[in-house]
């Protein structure tokens, strides 16, 4: 039997969708894994490897009464598939996908055939790498190939973040034009809410807005979520609604994700979707023909009174609240003494203070109180440097902040906390007295003496920026009003001396606009590369703070030049590889660090000197220089 010209049935598609509800198919991934150890394979690829045991996947649904079947391309856009190594076979996958949905759909019961579209699998920005405009054409490029193989309607689903599921809308409604049905679907968390934070109501007046003909909820939790949430979506959206539920939580066993809802309990949630009017009904994680069947069997028996259900303008609509009620970020010279003297333009001295390996911090309570006594700024705190398990860096803040009465630079890592962590200890910041962050990515665990130990990375140093931000306006991560707010001044970390410099210079670019408020240096022991830097930099008119690392040794010299990667110019190099080891060297180290506090004066705001070894009191001789002018 030949295929039917796409545009007919996609006006079939339409034309049915007015009539009656219509049951769509279950888990792809659920019935692969149950023929085959497929964990650690690309489901999509198996279109190409192994098109039978995917198309006998689509005729047990189709057998099961699935009117709707969804084509393998769950994952096949070119941004998972690339790490599998498939990205060069984007259109060929999705080609094939169709293909086999389309053969097993007119053997079986000529169901429609719908392209199946997923998130890309990485975070846009602000709080990721990817484009709002790259993300597009990666959606694009893989929704064009499934309407061109010729699917009846578009199903977006298991989207967790509004902004990539608008530019998949945006991508389809382009490639797609004003005929085809897109059907949009969010995963949510339990209490209704995305992994970013937007409430039902604030996703589903966006997805009412948007140019989308059916909007819904796919996978999560299972159906008492699903159902409780699209009882609310019906208050404010007119637009037809679909859920394709997951058959409860996985629980493993014997090596496998078992999902324990039976398909009677789920046929028993499919009545009461479709006595509502929800006018798709399905399955996503852990449902199987088995499901599916139930499923078909409710509707058949409830086609003559689904129409009966309440219409949605008889659920009370809430005052709808307003995404951009954003309130008015504190001034940066009111945040902390830091920022008013940088904003004052006096130059500040700040002095590095490395949390203990153990729980005794006095002697970093007594570098503080040094500090303050001789007229130190600002202490810095790194939060791990070097992925080293220390002292939480906020509590000793806390601890210099009570004990020391010093102002103190809290350096925040990404490295160890996903996103909601994240905005929890922003906010915990805040409320204990930490004034300043310098926002910082983190280095991998590899790097330090834990290589097994688990990174997180959900953003990067350039997100996290961003969601400070938001913060100091009175929104959470998902762009929420918080009715509150936090007033954290924002540093960032550069590297005048970065191999990339432009790439380096990119980042920095991208941190400013997420709202960086300052900018603290690498250690730097070659003036020239900060001048460089620095004119490059001047557009952005925020105040950069220079590194200053005393050198401890003439091993401490090359260790920063060969695997730090900061290069120490041949003069130095030489004077300290002269010099004789111990209190010799760390006193030459010392004066080529006043000697560069001297150079680097005139190009920065102020300076942030290392205390190698714990050694506060030559940090603070260091400092020392930065009153002397030339």
């Amino acid at each position: 039997m030949g295929v039917l010209a796409p545009q007919t049935r996609a006006a079939e598609f339409r034309e049915a969708l007015t009539q009656r509800s219509l049951v769509a198919d279950g888990a792809m991934g659920t019935s692969l894994y149950a023929r085959g150890p497929f964990a650690n394979r690309c489901l999509d690829e198996l279109n190409l490897s192994l098109p039978a045991l995917v198309r006998d996947v689509h005729r047990e649904y189709a057998r099961a009464g699935a009117e709707i079947l969804e084509t393998n391309t769950f994952g096949a856009n070119r941004k998972r598939l690339e790490s599998f190594g498939f990205a060069d076979k984007v259109r060929r996958i999705n080609q094939a996908g169709v293909r086999i949905a389309r053969e097993a759909a007119n053997a079986a019961s000529r169901a429609f055939v719908a392209g199946a579209v997923g998130p890309l699998g990485v975070r846009l920005e602000p709080l990721g790498a990817t484009t709002r405009e790259q993300a597009r054409a990666i959606f694009r490029e893989q929704i064009e190939t499934l309407m061109g193989a010729g699917v009846d309607l578009l199903m977006l689903e298991t989207f967790r973040d509004l902004a990539e599921l608008h530019e998949a809308i945006l991508a389809a409604r382009e490639a797609a034009g004003p005929d085809l049905v897109i059907a949009a679907h969010l995963s949510i968390e339990d209490d209704g809410s995305l992994a970013d934070g937007a409430s039902t109501e604030e996703f589903t007046r966006r997805l009412d807005e948007w140019p989308v003909d059916i909007v819904g909820l796919n996978c999560s939790s299972g159906p008492k979520a699903i159902l409780e949430n699209v009882e609310k979506m019906a208050a404010w959206t007119a637009k037809p609604l679909s859920v394709l539920p997951n058959a409860g939580l996985p629980v493993p066993l014997e090596g496998r994700n078992v999902y324990l809802c039976s398909p009677a309990y789920m046929a028993n949630y499919a009545r009461r979707f479709l006595r509502m009017g929800v006018k798709i009904v399905g399955g996503c994680c852990g449902t199987t023909p088995e499901h599916i069947k139930e499923i078909k069997d409710q509707a058949r028996n409830l086609e003559s009174v689904a129409m009966d259900a309440p219409a949605a303008t008889e659920i009370p609509a809430p005052a709808r609240s307003s995404r951009h009620a954003e309130l008015e970020k504190v001034p940066f010279a009111k945040k902390s003494d830091l920022a008013a003297k940088l904003a004052a333009g006096r130059f500040v001295t700040l002095v590095e203070i490395l949390p203990p390996r153990g729980l005794d911090a006095s002697k970093e309570i007594e570098g503080a109180k040094l500090c303050k006594q001789a007229g130190i700024d600002c202490v810095n705190v790194p939060n791990g440097p070097r992925a080293s398990a220390r002292l939480s860096a906020s509590v000793l803040c806390q601890l210099i902040h009570q004990q020391a009465g010093m102002e103190t630079l809290l350096h925040f890592c990404c490295r160890d906390r996903n996103v909601l962590s994240i905005q929890s200890d922003l906010m915990g910041a805040h409320a204990i007295g930490i004034p300043n962050l310098l926002c910082i990515t983190g280095d991998p665990p590899r790097s330090g003496g834990y290589p097994d130990a688990t990174a997180v990375f959900d953003v990067d140093s350039i997100g996290l920026v961003a969601m400070v931000n938001n913060l100091n306006r009175g929104l959470d991560l998902g762009g929420n009003p918080m009715g509150s707010q936090t007033a954290l001044t924002i540093g960032v970390g550069a590297n005048p001396a970065a191999i990339d410099i432009d790439e380096e210079l990119r980042r920095f670019e991208a941190k400013v606009k997420a709202g960086a408020e300052f900018v603290v240096t690498q250690p730097v022991f070659n003036a020239d590369l900060l001048e460089a830097f620095q004119k490059r930099i001047e557009q952005y008119k925020i105040p950069l703070i220079a590194g200053i690392w005393p050198l401890a040794s003439f091993r401490n010299a090359e260790f920063m030049t060969n695997e730090l990667r900061l290069p120490v110019p041949t003069e130095y190099m030489s004077r300290m590889s002269v010099a004789p080891a111990g209190a010799a060297a760390r006193a030459e180290g010392t004066a080529i660090a006043r000697e560069l506090v001297q150079r680097v004066r005139p190009l920065a705001a102020g300076i942030q000197i290392s205390a190698p070894g714990g050694d506060y009191g030559l940090a603070v001789e260091v400092a020392k220089a930065a009153r002397k002018r030339n």
